[in-house]
């Protein structure tokens, strides 16, 4: 396979997770090579044919057990949400750059390589939750990750305003203070991940930032009032709460205003 739109299909066809972890590999590789091609003439296949793994069980989050991270299985737990939020995540950059045609080359580039990364995050947490004895889909999950690719499947800049620009962005807000709670614990391997995590969401935001502005530019939008309308038109219950991570937001490509805005 050489054409990046006939590997998205084969990801989003196949069940077993690890052919979906080798094929984002493989294709970042022929892309990095200069092998693979942006072409394609095949209809866009419906996101409902987009197909999941059986295991793990989707709850809704109300569902989902409370476990404290000052217990093993707590900890386990924490990690098994993560490895979840990863996998979705390698979706949601294959959706992205499957079903938005039209785009500049580099695009389609850019979205590949946050693939091959979420891939390689997911891996990484795997790794780690099979020192505890867990495997990924032993424990339920959120069901709700994937509601915003279905939600905004022919919006562009709602894609990019919700998924690199909304939900990745928490991350941004939430995952340093995860990293200091587990540094006191003394769970070095923990702080390892979780900190490559974040230097690596900081740049998978600051793409999310750079393309959405592009879009608006193609389209005649002002961004930060586009930003705030989509918001408002996507995000259950108004928009995020805080507080927000300004330094980071802010290497991320938000500016002070649009931080303002979700700070009032």
């Amino acid at each position: 396979m050489k054409n990046l739109f006939e590997f998205a299909e084969a990801f989003f066809c196949q069940v077993n997770v690890d052919e979906k972890l080798a094929l984002t590999h493989q294709a970042w590789q022929t892309c990095i090579a200069g092998e693979l091609t942006f072409t394609s003439d095949r209809p866009v296949l419906p996101i409902e044919r987009v197909t999941f793994p059986e295991k793990p069980e989707l709850l809704a989050p109300r569902q989902m057990p409370r476990r404290k991270l000052t217990t093993a299985a707590g900890v386990a737990a924490f990690f098994h949400a993560i490895a979840h939020v990863e996998f979705v995540a390698i979706y949601l950059a294959w959706d992205i750059l499957y079903r938005f045609r039209g785009m500049p080359e580099q695009f389609y580039q850019d979205w590949l390589r946050v693939a091959d990364e979420e891939a390689q995050h997911f891996a990484l947490i795997r790794t780690h939750l099979l020192a505890m004895q867990v495997d990924y889909g032993d424990l339920p999950a959120h069901s709700g990750l994937w509601d915003h690719a279905k939600d905004t499947a022919d919006d562009l800049p709602g894609r990019l305003a919700m998924v690199p620009r909304c939900m990745e962005a928490r991350g941004l807000d939430v995952t340093p203070a995860l990293i200091e709670k587990f540094r006191i614990l003394g769970e070095d391997a923990s702080v390892a991940i979780l900190t490559r995590i974040l230097t690596d969401e900081v740049g998978h935001v600051e793409l999310g930032s750079y393309w959405f502005k592009f879009v608006c530019q193609q389209r005649g939008f002002e961004a930060e009032a586009k930003y705030r309308e989509l918001i408002d038109q996507y995000y259950v219950g108004g928009k995020p709460k805080g507080p927000f991570n300004r330094e980071l937001r802010k290497v991320a490509g938000f500016s002070d205003a649009e931080i303002d805005w979700l700070e009032c």
